[in-house]
């Protein structure tokens, strides 16, 4: 039975990933048909500018990175006993709630930041 499931899985697989292509592809295709039934055209279409990306991307990791120090120290030197007495391995939970609690105060940090800086833009004007 089991032999039996580990050739379906491949198989589900290589459909799933073409059935994700194509229905990307569909997506797109029917999304440049109805902008030209509008009369626009899809090539000429400009993005949204995102000024704060690097902002964003550069505070995210940043949190990321705190956070795995974070975690790192913790792990070392406040539960370091704990590993000594019971002889168990490091704690690979914390490192993750770290750099995902650091992570996301980065982003919140730049959501302050871009709102600050529109209400400024908006304010002077």
């Amino acid at each position: 039975m089991a032999d039996v499931i580990g050739v379906f899985i491949p198989i589900i697989l290589g459909l799933g990933a073409f059935a994700m292509i194509f229905g990307i592809r569909y997506l797109q295709n029917k999304e440049n048909i109805s902008m030209i039934e509008k009369g626009m055209n899809p090539k000429l279409i400009e993005r949204r500018p995102t000024p704060y990306r690097n902002l964003k991307w550069g505070l995210l990791f940043l949190g990321a990175g705190l956070g795995l120090f974070a975690a790192y120290l913790l792990d070392n030197f406040v539960f370091y006993r704990m590993h000594r007495d019971f002889d168990c391995g490091s704690n690979v939970a914390i490192y993750f709630a770290l750099i995902a609690i650091g992570g996301g105060l980065g982003l919140i940090s730049s959501y302050r930041i871009e709102k600050r800086e529109l209400l400024d833009k908006h304010m002077d004007s």
